[in-house]
C-alpha cells in the first residue's frame, strides 16, 4: 500500500486530478480550442506527452536497478522499457502531425477569396459506413 502522506504521491494525485479536468475541457472545448489543447499537450518537446515518457522512462532506470538488486522481477523493468519506448514511438508518429493540429488551432485570417468547404477524408468516410 503507498503512503499517501508522502508529497510525491500527492503531486501524482494532483496531476491525475488535473489531467481529468483537461480530458474534461477537451471533450467539451469548440474545435480552435480543443485543437489548441492537442498541440499544447502533444508537442513532444515541451508538452504533456514528452514528459509522460520521460517519467515512464525514468520508471524504467529505477525498476532496472531494482531488478537487478532482485528487489523486482525482470519482467517489470521490460515492460516499463517497452512501455517507454512505445511512448516514444507514438510521441515521433504524432510529431507528423501536429501541424495539422496548429493550423485548426491558429486564428482565422481574413481572406477576400472564398474558401472552400473541408472535405472528409477518404479515412473519415470509410469509418462512417
Amino acid at each position: 500500500m503507498t503512503d499517501s502522506n508522502l508529497p510525491s504521491i500527492q503531486l501524482a494525485d494532483a496531476i491525475t486530478a488535473q489531467l481529468g479536468q483537461l480530458r474534461r475541457h477537451l471533450a467539451l472545448a469548440p474545435p480552435r480550442e480543443a485543437a489548441q489543447i492537442l498541440a499544447h499537450v502533444l508537442d513532444y518537446d515541451t508538452g504533456l506527452l514528452g514528459e509522460v515518457t520521460e517519467l515512464v522512462s525514468t520508471g524504467s532506470r529505477f525498476a532496472k536497478v531494482n531488478s537487478e538488486r532482485g528487489v523486482l522481477p525482470p519482467e517489470v523493468w521490460l515492460a516499463l522499457g517497452r512501455a517507454a519506448n512505445e511512448l516514444n514511438s507514438v510521441g515521433v508518429d504524432l510529431t507528423e502531425h501536429t501541424g495539422a493540429i496548429q493550423k485548426v488551432a491558429a486564428p482565422a485570417v481574413e481572406s477576400s477569396r472564398p474558401t472552400a468547404a473541408p472535405v472528409a477524408s477518404a479515412m473519415v468516410v470509410r469509418r462512417r459506413r
